[in-house]
């Protein structure tokens, strides 16, 4: 799935209910994160829920695993995958995350607290990202 399709999916959901359904079914799609990589140095700040980040470099494109304890959380790890994993760092880095963010119906129906954390979760990607050669 890329960015596009995803907003397309998110599009098609005409209640809140069913767009929230929607993300936690795309949070049981993350790929498992080993336990041992759940540690201080994979835990993202700023983040109501256990959420934990470990990013790689292949090839100069950046991927990333995550989990959390939320559901909904898992869900939002996995819209930033689909989003930002397997692209250049230039990509990431002109990628308008926010606009996307909007697109999907996020921004208004989030709570305060799940947005924070999903915009930890951004700064923590873009921050990985901005170390990239």
């Amino acid at each position: 799935m890329d960015t596009s399709e995803l907003i397309e999916n998110f599009s098609f959901l005409d209640d809140w209910e069913d767009r929230y359904a929607y993300l936690i079914e795309l949070g049981k799609t993350l790929p498992l994160m080993a336990d041992e990589d759940k540690n201080d140095d994979s835990k993202v700040e700023g983040c109501m829920s256990q959420v934990w980040l470990k990013t790689q470099i292949n090839d100069g494109r950046l991927s990333f695993v995550g989990d959390s304890d939320a559901h909904i959380v898992r869900g939002l790890i996995a819209v930033l995958r689909v989003i930002l994993s397997g692209k250049t760092k230039q990509e990431i880095l002109d990628t308008d995350v926010e606009s996307i963010f909007k697109q999907l119906g996020l921004e208004d129906h989030l709570s305060p607290t799940r947005r924070n954390g999903f915009f930890a979760m951004l700064e923590r990607i873009e921050s990985e990202t901005k170390k990239m050669n």
